[in-house]
């Protein structure tokens, strides 16, 4: 029976974007399934006291250098040529999240994180800028009227709340996060134990 990675997801993490596409091969290649849960990094921080990495570690002698030439490493081992750190990191992401969880199911879900990504990490949108959000939605062939009518929706924004909380409540408390079977991994560094556990080995 194959497995289902549920990844806990927001769109405002550069770590987020790194993850997404090296998932995404190893669900492939593992017969695996994958499902997309959209949280509010910002609330997570909140509900955990932590915090980005370069605030978080501005005070500790030389990790936020090493942090970036691992960054650098994962993107030249992976080709992702075309990233572009955001300007405005950190930033208010909660239109965007609330877009994918106004999905109107898992397959688009997916979808509109193919689209926004690059809109986000690659070509860097003011992503609370809903016209500039909307622009990108209409462009990647999505109802962008519509999506964006329903981030005002009570229903959506509880819904992020929600899925905010419960990610905490289970452990997670930075983006990438991932689930199988009530198992948690975090980081981008551990895709390959997460591989290694879909593959049937241990957590």
């Amino acid at each position: 029976m194959s497995k289902t990675v549920e990844y806990i997801f927001d769109l405002a993490a550069p770590n987020g974007y790194l993850a997404w596409y090296p998932l995404k091969d190893i669900v492939a290649r593992t017969g695996s399934e994958l499902s997309v849960t959209p949280v509010f990094l910002g609330g997570m921080h909140k509900l955990t006291g932590n915090a980005p990495p370069m605030m978080r570690d501005a005070d500790v002698k030389g990790k936020v250098p090493y942090a970036a030439l691992e960054f650098r490493r994962f993107l030249d081992r992976h080709g992702m040529d075309r990233f572009s750190m955001h300007p405005d990191l950190p930033f208010n992401s909660i239109l965007l999240q609330r877009v994918l969880v106004a999905a109107e199911d898992e397959a688009q879900r997916q979808a509109l994180v193919e689209a926004l990504l690059p809109a986000v990490w690659e070509r860097n949108i003011d992503c609370s800028d809903a016209e500039a959000v909307g622009r990108e939605l209409a462009e990647a062939g999505f109802d962008a009227e519509n999506l964006l009518a329903r981030t005002q929706d009570d229903a959506v924004k509880q819904k992020l709340a929600d899925n905010t909380t419960d990610a905490v409540e289970r452990g997670a408390f930075g983006i990438p996060t991932f689930f199988v079977d009530d198992e948690m991994w975090f980081g981008k560094e551990r895709l390959e134990q997460l591989e290694s556990y879909l593959g049937g080995g241990k957590p």
